[in-house]
């Protein structure tokens, strides 16, 4: 039986003492936390798990530089600690990168009080990373000749964090952490209603991608982490809540690498909000924009597009101007911004000036947490204030021993470097500007890397690549169909990895490899899958 035909099973009618809804990066890390502190978890998302707000970040790690504007210190206080213990769990996954902020006559802000405010941040954070530093316009020209410095007053340059996989496949991480010590996940499967009976929830699910099939599971405590449906999902349990969510639309194009010094650009747009140019292996993530939206629900538009392709177009010094033929791949996503619940919505509210915090809520009388809003770079502090909300709640757990978030120990990947390095496996590789198979096994997948290199030495075929200019292996197909239940083609192509973000949906159709890596993907379902993504099943290239 598969990963997911048996995670299923546990899940019908199956007892817990916990039950998460939504497995974007709020339900992954609560799942985490509570199955490693021994409490007896499920997780269900109807759809992929981080593949809705949290497939659309800008892989940033960051304490929010920006809200210092609104001199919300104790959070951006809050937001650094937390990216700062990210930085020391993740040492593979969480990258330090530097910003390279430029300023004009019209950014919002005078120099000198942008480098007082980098000066702050720095502190702010522990002075954990590099120093920050004014540039003149001479010296940005000097760093960055890509920049155009005709209208700059000068700029700074601070540090923050990133990931240099996606943020989906972040998210999946602690799904997977989860799984391992027990908790129960499934992905595409939805929660259709809930039951409040004697002092449990009976709750009815739905197999999305079994043909709709109903069935039952228990749980004393409900967790809500639908993130921007949260609120739809408190209206059908029936709970009150002090906060609410309104939506801001942001969007990233994805172009090919703007510059191969390995920083993030940052402007000041024409309305006077701040956008970047974020590396992205061989690519360049243009991004974010901020439009108040009235539905989760999203897409990009043309005039998106040209927005933020004119922003770009009119700060760089490009050969050639940026045109919507240059873009390889684009994603949109909300933001769920929390408002106090008495703002008629939100609608009363600046939402322009709102920052990325989270509240969590909980109704004792129903067992019911609720969160709200969040970022990734607060994560680990959402999943240990949901521990402390289900103890409150009555459920005994284990003593934090942190142990349910990080990397392998240091020896861990000492030696798995060691045994990469006897079999030579970077030599497989000879393309240039692409990193080494031993840092991408290993940031990709820790200890399982280990039986990679078991499978390598006995087959050298599955160190090939697959798909052509993916950079996945075909024994990483092998083992993501084992251990990371892809149930959908997108769930790969996208959230498992980023195939599609860094090359042209064209281009991956007509791949030699693209039937192969559908076959051990889905077995005997290969075609199904291909035609539900594709529309149609592409013809096998000659």
């Amino acid at each position: 039986m598969s990963l997911r035909g048996t995670a299923l099973a546990r899940l019908k009618g199956g007892s817990f003492d916990v039950l998460i809804v939504g497995g974007g990066i709020n339900g992954a890390v609560s799942a985490a936390v509570l199955a490693g502190r021994g409490a007896n978890v499920a997780l269900v998302d109807r759809d992929d798990f981080g593949s809705f707000t949290s497939q659309a970040s800008s892989n940033l790690v960051w304490g929010g530089f920006k809200y210092l504007e609104g001199f919300e210190i104790p959070l951006v206080r809050k937001l650094c600690v937390s990216r700062n213990r990210l930085l020391k769990a993740y040492p593979d996954n969480i990258k330090q990168i530097a910003f390279l902020a430029t300023l004009d006559d019209t950014s919002p802000h005078p120099t000198w009080l942008a480098i007082l405010g980098a000066a702050g941040y720095w502190g702010l954070g522990g002075f954990r990373t590099h120093r920050p530093r004014y540039l003149s316009a001479e010296s940005i020209e000097a760093l960055e000749p890509i920049v155009r410095t005709d209208k700059s007053i000068g700029g700074i340059q601070y540090y923050d964090a990133y990931l240099p996989d996606n943020d989906s496949r972040f998210v999946f991480g602690f799904v997977r952490s989860a799984m391992d010590v027990g908790a129960t996940a499934v992905n595409y499967v939805e929660a259709v209603d809930a039951e409040r009976v004697g002092d449990r929830w009976n709750v009815r699910l739905k197999d999305v991608d079994g043909g709709g099939e109903a069935f039952t599971c228990s749980a004393r405590i409900l967790v809500n982490a639908a993130g921007p449906f949260v609120d739809a999902v408190n209206f059908d349990l029936d709970v009150r809540t002090r906060h609410r969510i309104v939506y801001s639309k942001g969007i990233h194009l994805i172009v090919p690498q703007i510059t191969t010094n390995h920083r993030v650009l940052a402007f000041y747009d024409d309305t006077q909000r701040l956008f970047y140019v974020i590396p992205m292996g061989r690519r360049s993530v243009i991004g974010t924009t901020d439009t108040r939206v009235d539905s989760p629900f999203t897409e990009v538009t043309d005039e998106d597009r040209d927005f933020l392709l004119e922003q770009i177009n009119g700060r760089l010094d490009l050969e050639k101007p940026l045109t919507r033929d240059d873009i390889i791949a684009d994603r949109t996503g909300v933001r769920p911004l929390v408002v106090a619940s008495g703002d008629d919505d939100g609608k009363d509210v600046d939402w322009t000036k709102l920052s990325r915090k989270h509240e969590i809520e909980t109704d004792g009388r129903r067992n019911v947490i609720s969160i709200f809003g969040g970022k990734l770079t607060d994560c680990l502090n959402v999943g240990e204030e949901v521990a402390a909300a289900v103890e409150d709640l009555g459920v005994p757990l284990e003593d934090d021993t942190h142990s349910w978030y990080g990397e392998p120990a240091k020896a861990t990947r000492v030696e798995f470097y060691r045994q990469a390095r006897l079999m030579r496996l970077d030599d497989l590789r000879n393309k240039p500007d692409v990193e080494p198979l031993s840092d991408r096994l290993w940031r990709r997948y820790g200890r399982r890397a280990f039986e990679m290199l078991d499978e390598i030495r006995q087959d050298p075929a599955m160190g090939e690549d697959i798909i052509e200019r993916a950079d996945y292996l075909r024994v990483e197909l092998y083992l993501a169909a084992e251990t990371e239940m892809v149930t959908k083609l997108e769930d790969f192509l996208r959230r498992r990895s980023k195939i599609t973000q860094v090359i042209p949906e064209e281009e991956v159709a007509a791949s030699p490899g693209l039937h192969e890596a559908a076959e051990i993907l889905f077995g005997d379902r290969a075609d199904e899958r291909l035609e539900e993504y594709y529309g149609e099943v592409p013809p096998r290239p000659s």
